[in-house]
């Protein structure tokens, strides 16, 4: 297969043009408005454009368009449909969640933040703790979609690929922490809508245009040529619902620009980021499709290889100098959305709502810690990318471990009983049943077979409830919840075990919502929501600047 790699110069001159644009641009953030909560949440101030352009670009990460390709390449024309249409419409399924998490804590940092006004430190420090090891994962996917792309198309090695672009990342996000995330997401999420309006069309004219999907048809199986492959919504389509509807609660990244944005413009936000991630994603899974059906084989077997292979196939020079810009840009936007989200985590949940003392906490040494935090965790991130895990594995894996808080979290911040037993055991006792499941430990066979399908089903329920319950409220989302359990009954239970990872997602949300309900229902607690706004908020002593 003849490429066209850019070659060591021409890559070098891109990535310093694009890091060294991106840098400059946070430059623009005085330090005379360099305050803990402004490097935090942008004085909760940040308007519409920038704001969705933001979650966008956020959402839309460079692990998100390989693993759309993977699964296009996987399970043939309905895989980037289960990949970029659930997670489009997770965006959309966060806003009214989101619109009760800033009414209940208006100025909050993180979301472990509330948990701690709402329950106590163990129930906070288990969301902090999830959120930290999510977003290192997704920081080494994103290190890994780079490195994949530079070696591709450059003599440059992969390790020389993930560091530059760690370093890179590294460099701005520093700076000024949300503020540089969120003003370079709006230059970043231009360049990748447009990348896309070019980059997919060009693949596909030039590799033959129509002629594709005529000669290359032998190499698909029925299953991939069927829009509602069976194989493709169980293996993909099904566990990446239950996975994004856990990044939509669990995921810190997001959090924090719900949490920047003004709150009169969430709606219009979440709208505008579900109908762009939704399009790009979509878009550049085509690929996968198509190198499917043109028999392309991943370089080395790896099929993080995919997307820049096709790309150095049959793009020329200045093309592929726009998808280079395309990918770098994706992968950047959401790597230092994680950077901004884990500093916040430990400025706000582990140093000042835990060590430093109540009203404390000092603003001067909290930026120092975040600072410091983004240090160690990109070198975490570059030490786990080395392994060069698969991306879509990783994503779904991510995900699913955040279907455990997925119903204690909402229930927390809508149901007065939940106590801080209840969430943390319920939380515990899902993890303790998802991975001996997710990693094959416990043969599903027999009553163990039997009873997991029980549970998977009452997984189904739980899941469409909670998506119902956040727009319609609570007798919809109970009666949504049966409604889809009752369906799935008859022909889940005796089928469902054969898919090991959605089997342990649904478990997960099922014996978390369990276990809380159980363990709520008798409590005597009444929790008056009021208290959260005056335990949460301003660090500083001076009014934030948005």
């Amino acid at each position: 297969m003849q490429l066209h790699p850019l070659g060591t110069p021409l890559v070098l001159s891109l990535m310093f043009l694009f890091f060294g644009g991106t840098f400059l641009l946070s430059l623009s953030i005085g330090r005379k408005r360099e305050n803990a909560d402004n490097y935090m949440t942008a004085g909760n101030q940040v308007g519409y454009g920038i704001s969705a352009a933001s979650m966008t670009a956020t959402w839309i990460w460079a692990s998100s368009l390989y693993a759309s390709a993977t699964s296009g390449y996987t399970y043939g024309i309905s895989g980037p449909i289960h990949y970029g249409l659930w997670g489009a419409l997770m965006i959309l399924f966060i806003y009214p969640f989101g619109r009760r998490i800033r009414s209940l804590a208006p100025e909050a940092h993180t979301l472990a933040e509330i948990l701690h006004a709402r329950h106590g430190r163990s129930s906070q420090l288990i969301l902090a703790g999830s959120n930290l090891l999510g977003s290192v994962l997704s920081l080494t996917s994103n290190f890994i979609a780079g490195g994949a792309l530079i070696a591709m198309l450059s003599p440059l090695s992969f390790s020389a690929g993930i560091l530059m672009i760690a370093t890179g990342v590294l460099l701005y996000t520093l700076w000024s922490g949300v503020r540089a995330s969120i003003l370079t997401d709006f230059i970043q999420v231009c360049a990748m809508l447009g990348a896309v309006v070019v980059i997919v069309p060009a693949v596909f004219f030039a590799a033959g245009g129509t002629e594709i999907f005529v000669g290359g048809a032998v190499n698909l199986t029925p299953s991939q040529q069927s829009f509602f492959s069976s194989d493709a919504f169980f293996n993909q389509g099904a566990p990446y619902i239950a996975a994004v509807l856990a990044y939509a609660i669990g995921n810190q990244t997001i959090a924090q620009r719900l949490f920047a944005v003004r709150e009169d413009k969430i709606k219009q936000t979440f709208i505008t980021a579900t109908i762009g991630y939704g399009a790009t994603v979509i878009g550049v899974g085509i690929l996968g499709v198509l190198a499917l059906y043109l028999g392309v084989d991943p370089i080395d077997g790896d099929t993080n290889n995919l997307i820049p292979q096709l790309a150095a196939t049959y793009l020329g020079p200045a093309l592929l100098c726009v998808f280079f810009i395309m990918v770098i840009g994706s992968l950047a936007s959401t790597a230092d959305s994680d950077l901004a989200a884990m500093s916040s985590i430990v400025m706000t949940d582990i140093y000042g709502r835990n060590i430093a003392k109540p009203g404390d906490a000092c603003p001067r040494l909290m930026l120092l810690i975040g600072r410091m935090t983004m240090i160690v965790a990109t070198a975490a991130a570059l030490f786990f990318a080395s392994a060069r895990f698969n991306i879509l594995e990783l994503l779904v894996l991510v995900g699913a471990i955040w279907g455990a808080l997925v119903f204690p979290v909402i229930a927390s911040f809508y149901w007065n009983k939940v106590t801080n037993t209840a969430f943390t055991v319920s939380v515990l006792g899902a993890l303790i049943a998802f991975f001996p499941v997710r990693f094959g430990l416990i043969p599903l066979e027999g009553g163990i077979a039997v009873i997991t399908d029980i549970l998977s089903v009452i997984g189904v329920g739980v899941i469409a409830g909670l998506m119902i319950f956040g727009f319609l409220g609570v007798r919809a989302g109970v009666g949504a919840g049966v409604v889809a359990a009752a369906v799935v009954m008859p022909f889940g239970i005796g089928f469902l075990h054969q898919y090991p990872v959605l089997t342990a997602s649904l478990l997960a949300y099922a014996i978390s919502m369990i276990l809380c309900v159980a363990l709520s229902w008798r409590s005597e607690e009444r929790f008056d929501f009021r208290r959260i706004s005056r335990k949460t908020g301003s660090f500083d002593d001076t009014e934030a600047v948005a």
